[in-house]
């Protein structure tokens, strides 16, 4: 997965409401557009970014295509987050001490 794909795909506030529609259940394009102000072929492109990013994928249901998050996708961009937070955790760490005067800065 490219995490400038993911990241690109998350920065849309459409796409970010769709996946917290999908973290309770899998879903329909009919059901996710139905609240949305945009139309269903709108919703659909916003999905299709979303399953080219590897963070939504598809499955075949009869006739219709149900939508779910792709567990893997997030996971790659969660240990990337992972990452960034533990650098953070660690200078804040050390400027604690500095300014506490518990150690080395």
């Amino acid at each position: 997965m490219d995490l400038d794909r993911a990241f690109a795909a998350l920065a849309d506030p459409t796409r970010r409401h769709i996946v917290t529609v999908l973290r309770s259940a899998p879903q329909d394009v009919d059901t996710l557009a139905r609240p949305l102000p945009i139309s269903r072929p709108a919703v659909s492109k916003h999905l299709a970014v979303l399953a080219a990013a590897g963070l939504v994928e598809v499955e075949k249901s009869g006739r219709r295509r149900l939508y779910r998050l792709h567990p893997e996708g997030f996971a790659e961009v969660r240990r990337w987050l992972d990452q960034v937070a533990r650098t953070w955790d660690v200078a804040l760490e050390r400027f604690r001490r500095h300014v506490e005067g518990d150690g080395e800065g």
